[in-house]
C-alpha cells in the first residue's frame, strides 16, 4: 500500500522516472551498491537494502535529478515542473515551519519541521533531509533565499566529509551562505563528571551504555532485532572525549567525523542521550 501510494501520489506526478521503492523496480536501472569501512578499506556491502518494513525510514531509490526535482517543488510552494500542484502551499509551508527543537545541534540542524530538517548556517535558514542505510548515504538541501538546492547521493557510508567539503564551497559560491563544521575537540579537554549520565539507555532495536573504562568514559551501543542481523556495524565502543558541559566527541571510523554525543535531561526529569540524530531515554 505504501509503495502504490508512493508511486501515485508524488513520484507519477512529480515525475520522478527514476524513483522507485522495491528492488524488482531498482534492477532496471543502473544502480550502485552500498560500500562499508573495513581496516582494510571500503568493501560492497553485505545486503542491498533494509528489511521491507522499514519502507517509509529508507527504501526510496532516486536519480539525482528526481532529488532536484523534489527538492524544486519546496522551492516552487508544492508546484511541479509542469505546474501539477503536488502539496498545498499552505502544507509546503508548515513543513519548513518550527516544530520541535534538536537538543544536539552540531550532526545535523538546529530544529525539525513536518519531515524537514532546519539549518541555521550563519543566520541564513536552510532546509534538507539526510539518509543512511548500509553502505549509502545522501545528503539533500535547499535555500529559499537564494533559490537553489543541492542535493548529494553516495554508495559508500564515509562521505559526511565529502558532503562537507562540496556544499562547504557550493553554499558560499552561489548564496554567501557559511557551512558549519563538524565539533572540535579541544586541545586542552575540559575535567567533567560523566557520573550523572552513567548507565543503560534504550530505545526501539537499540541499547546504548555509559561506561568508565580504563582511557575514559565510554559510549558502548548495539543494534536488537532485524537490524542487527544485517548491519555489519551493529555493535560499535567508542572513546568519549571531553567538549564542554554535557557535550562529548567520538571518532567514527564509518563516518570519518567526529560525532556528537549530548547528554541532557528534559523537564520531567528524565535524562536522554542524543546521538546520530536520535534522543535515547536513560532507563537503568
Amino acid at each position: 500500500v505504501w509503495d502504490a501510494a508512493m508511486r501515485e501520489r508524488l513520484f507519477a506526478p512529480l515525475g520522478l522516472a527514476k524513483t522507485v521503492t522495491l528492488p524488482e523496480e531498482a534492477i532496471i536501472w543502473d544502480v550502485a551498491a552500498g560500500h562499508i569501512i573495513t581496516p582494510d578499506g571500503p568493501v560492497v556491502a553485505p545486503v542491498w537494502a533494509l528489511m521491507r518494513n522499514a519502507g517509509p525510514a529508507g527504501l526510496i531509490d532516486c536519480a539525482i535529478e528526481d532529488l532536484l526535482k523534489f527538492a524544486r517543488m519546496h522551492l516552487k510552494q508544492g508546484v511541479a515542473e509542469d505546474g501539477t500542484q503536488i502539496i498545498k502551499p499552505e502544507t509546503a509551508a508548515e513543513m519548513i515551519e518550527f516544530s520541535a527543537d534538536v537538543p544536539e545541534k552540531y550532526l545535523l540542524g538546529d530544529s525539525w519541521g513536518l519531515g524537514v530538517t532546519r539549518f541555521d548556517w550563519g543566520g541564513k535558514r536552510v532546509y534538507g533531509h539526510d539518509g543512511n542505510t548500509i553502505g549509502q548515504a545522501a545528503f539533500l538541501r535547499w535555500y529559499p533565499e537564494g533559490n537553489f538546492a543541492v542535493g548529494l547521493l553516495t554508495n559508500e557510508g564515509s562521505s559526511h566529509e565529502l558532503y562537507l567539503r562540496l556544499y562547504t564551497e557550493i553554499f558560499e559560491a552561489l548564496g554567501g551562505v557559511e557551512v558549519p563544521g563538524m565539533i572540535e575537540v579541544p586541545d586542552e579537554p575540559p575535567q567533567l563528571d560523566i557520573t550523572p549520565w552513567l548507565g543503560k539507555y534504550e530505545r526501539a532495536s537499540v541499547e546504548i551504555n555509559i561506561y568508565e573504562g580504563e582511557d575514559g568514559p565510554h559510549f558502548k551501543a548495539e543494534q536488537k532485532g532485524e537490524l542487527a542481523e544485517i548491519d555489519p556495524n551493529s555493535k560499535m565502543d567508542f572513546l568519549m572525549k571531553p567538549v564542554r558541559e554535557g557535550l562529548y566527541a567520538v571518532w567514527v571510523d564509518e563516518m570519518q567525523v567526529e560525532a556528537p554525543v549530548w547528554f541532557y535531561q528534559i523537564p520531567s526529569g528524565e535524562r536522554y542521550i542524543h546521538f546520530g540524530a536520535r534522543a535515547t531515554r536513560k532507563v537503568a
